[in-house]
């Protein structure tokens, strides 16, 4: 399926903003507006002509201070149709925030607890966002440009 092909089915949907893609990403990539994508996830995992099974990854990406934006990617993928997908949603650096898809697919429960943990990227309604991999007391978000190294947790240095 070409790249325009998925474009004609996401953009049957009432779309808020228009779709953009990335074609220096491999696979492709599908730029989409925050408020589309749970739309848009939903059309691409039900649609019969698509039917993305499978959620692979969601990955965090922090732009840094200049660009001034935060961007989260899908990667998807169809078993029975043997397609790879990759959708991009650009947020603002302060207060990131996007639509759970964990009612989409059940992957995306954990995946996004991960993203949310190391880059502090909230995703609304998601049934259980808390830290997975630091602990819950933790302060700040390591894989931010702008994380400050904590010099002690819980009284024990931590050496870098």
């Amino acid at each position: 399926m070409s790249l325009d092909e998925f474009k004609n089915i996401i953009e049957s949907t009432s779309l808020k903003q228009e779709v953009k893609f990335d074609m220096n990403a491999r696979p492709h990539a599908i730029i989409l507006a925050a408020e589309d994508l749970l739309a848009v996830c939903e059309i691409l995992q039900r649609n019969p002509a698509t039917y993305f099974d499978m959620l692979s990854c969601i990955t965090g990406i922090d732009n840094g201070a200049e660009a001034n934006t935060m961007e989260v990617v899908y990667n998807l993928y169809s078993i029975p149709f043997n397609l790879h997908l990759m959708l991009k949603v650009v947020l603002p650096r302060e207060n990131p925030r996007v639509e759970s898809v964990s009612g989409i697919w059940k992957t995306a429960d954990w995946l996004e607890r991960e993203v949310f943990d190391m880059y502090g990227i909230q995703f609304l309604n998601h049934p259980d966002l808390r830290r997975i991999l630091m602990p819950a007391d933790w302060e700040g978000y390591p894989l931010r440009k702008d994380y400050k190294h904590q010099d002690y947790y819980r009284n024990i240095k931590v050496e870098y």
